[in-house]
């Protein structure tokens, strides 16, 4: 499990206004993906926050968990769940120790995790999602692109980097930019992103 100090840095940000992630609705790319109902069968999201695309799947007929280490970010997820009366799970959970989940799933979903870990922290969380997903299983990953200018907020992620990091148990089916939209506050509603589509190989 992930450390105190890492749960509470991440809990302090749910503590004040929306951090830049929390648009308070999906990802445009994400809600697209669940029109074509790729987000099927029994689905984690990966470092939910409040909860809003494991909602977006749990409505498109999921059997939907969503895991966060903020418990300030899972309590508002359970809260909009109920309130909105959608049946979804929630649970505080360290993403880069999946396995101890005890579940397996068809699907994993990411919107906005995987760009926050350095390499060694990549490699592992890389392992735990391949751990709880099923052979043949798909998992959609959301990230900074590196064609994103600036320096501000997150690692940008190139294509080459995403490449190195799934090479080994996973085949790519498309790798696509998009938009990811984020809170004003940076002079742009969106930043250029990779969307993944990789399939548990």
């Amino acid at each position: 499990m992930a450390s105190t100090d890492a749960s509470r840095e991440w809990d302090d940000a749910y503590g004040g206004p929306p951090p830049p992630w929390d648009i308070g609705r999906p990802q445009p790319a994400l809600a697209r993906l669940a029109d074509t109902g790729a987000l099927a069968g029994a689905l984690l999201d990966a470092g939910c926050g409040t909860g809003e695309h494991t909602i977006l799947a749990a409505r498109h007929g999921a059997r939907a968990r969503g895991v966060d280490l903020s418990p300030r970010a899972i309590a508002t997820a359970r809260a909009k769940a109920a309130e909105r009366g959608v049946e979804a799970r929630f649970d505080v959970h360290d993403a880069l120790s999946l396995e101890t989940l005890g579940e397996t799933f068809d699907t994993v979903i990411d919107s906005g995790l995987f760009h926050v870990f350095d390499d060694d922290d990549q490699a592992r969380y890389v392992a735990s999602v391949r751990s709880v997903l099923r052979v043949g299983g798909h998992f959609h990953l959301l990230c900074f692109s590196d064609d994103e200018p600036g320096d501000w907020g997150p690692r940008r992620i190139s294509e080459q980097e995403l490449h190195v990091a799934f090479a080994t148990g996973w085949r790519f089916e498309s790798l696509t930019r998009v938009g990811l939209s984020i809170n004003p506050g940076r002079g742009t509603p969106s930043v250029v992103a990779w969307l993944a589509d990789l399939e548990r190989t």
